[in-house]
């Protein structure tokens, strides 16, 4: 007979097994050492359970559809197991009345010890008219509903940073969270939509560890966030080789080349899509042919077109390694020089890796690492 968690099962089938799998991804996914993980599995076994309140403003509300739809029922089960939500009008039974009348009385019971999750930009033009509940604009339920949070998650791009509705000539005045609340910790968990891993990662973080994730310039949990999609792609290989895709279709498509002469705004982009993928299956769009849009940027995303190519950061090798000429010596290094350039860095670099497996490790010298 398979071991079952009496919390989880309550929501859906959840075998131990992948339970116990799930803590581990998410352990892994915070960048926590190996030696946390029985506290975040006790964390997500135990009872405790973290106020929500989730409001909705300018969205598609796909950010909650890829929660609740995601492949593996571990992730929403858990979600929905470790937080107690109190309010979210899309999912709630009740409505008019008895929808508000929750979302006050959660806020009064639990007066800074929940979280407030905003999905949606928020419209500021003309007193805040093209968006209302109850009555009241966005900003008003906004700024009222924040007062008393313990943190604000903005999930998806367009609560973090305004998303498609902020676009020019934004004709609503639509903005992210943090350009209305200033006084309160904002977490942005960008993407359109971002991986429900993160969303459930940064709840665990907290209820683990008693306080709040390390934060990017941007406001991006950094274990998500830290580092550009472009340094794990699985199309890397073929950027440093300097094998593209020069059209949909074409024999470097089919072949997997990479896909920065399409457009893919991998390089300037950050985010873990290439490590913690969607649907549990292991797909993101860059695997399946289409090239990295850059969702989890305020300035990428529907700013840019998708055929656009962006300047790939410190795209010279290291001063040590051999020059390379590349035709236009004297003028710098382009975009389109940079695949050339990134072949000798990353034969460098593979050497390199190679070598550190060869020396001795620290059992065999002593205690101390050969320098």
């Amino acid at each position: 007979m398979t071991a079952r968690h009496t919390d989880i099962d309550s929501i859906c089938d959840v075998s131990r097994r992948d339970f116990v799998k799930t803590c581990m991804t998410v352990t892994a996914l915070m960048g926590l050492p190996h030696a946390m993980f029985g506290k975040v599995l006790e964390t997500a076994e135990s009872d405790s359970k973290l106020p929500v309140v989730w409001l909705h403003f300018q969205e598609c509300t796909g950010c909650s559809e890829s929660l609740l739809r995601s492949s593996h029922p571990t992730v929403q089960a858990l979600i929905l197991d470790k937080i107690s939500l109190d309010y979210h009008e899309t999912l709630m039974a009740g409505s008019g009345f008895q929808a508000e009348h929750a979302m006050h009385e959660s806020i009064s019971l639990n007066k800074g010890k929940y979280v407030l999750v905003v999905e949606g930009a928020i419209p500021k033009a003309e007193n805040g008219i093209y968006c209302k509940v109850a009555g009241k604009t966005a900003v008003e339920s906004l700024t009222s509903a924040a007062k008393d949070a313990l943190a604000i998650i903005s999930i998806g791009t367009c609560a973090s940073y305004g998303g498609i509705q902020s676009v020019q000539p934004n004709p609503t005045g639509a903005v992210g969270v943090g350009d209305i609340v200033k006084d309160k910790p904002i977490i942005n968990i960008p993407g359109c939509p971002p991986n429900p891993y993160t969303f459930l990662s940064t709840v665990l973080y907290y209820l683990t560890l008693k306080r709040l994730p390390k934060l990017d310039k941007m406001g991006r949990p950094e274990f998500a966030y830290g580092r550009r999609i472009h340094e794990h792609c699985e199309r890397r290989p073929h950027f440093d080789a300097g094998r593209f895709a020069r059209a949909y279709g074409d024999e470097g498509h089919a072949q997997g080349y990479c896909l920065y002469q399409l457009g893919c705004k991998g390089p300037a982009t950050f985010a873990n899509c290439p490590v913690q993928r969607f649907n549990d299956v292991g797909a993101w769009p860059v695997s399946i042919g289409h090239p990295c849009i850059g969702c989890t940027e305020p300035d990428i995303l529907f700013k840019t077109s998708i055929s656009d190519k962006v300047q790939i950061h410190e795209p010279t090798p290291f001063d040590s390694y051999a020059p390379v000429d590349a035709g236009k010596r004297g003028h710098g290094a382009d975009p389109v020089t940079t695949a050339v350039l990134g072949l000798v860095a990353g034969a460098a670099i593979g050497a390199g890796a190679m070598l550190a497996k060869k020396l001795p490790d620290t059992a065999e010298t002593g205690g101390k690492k050969a320098q």
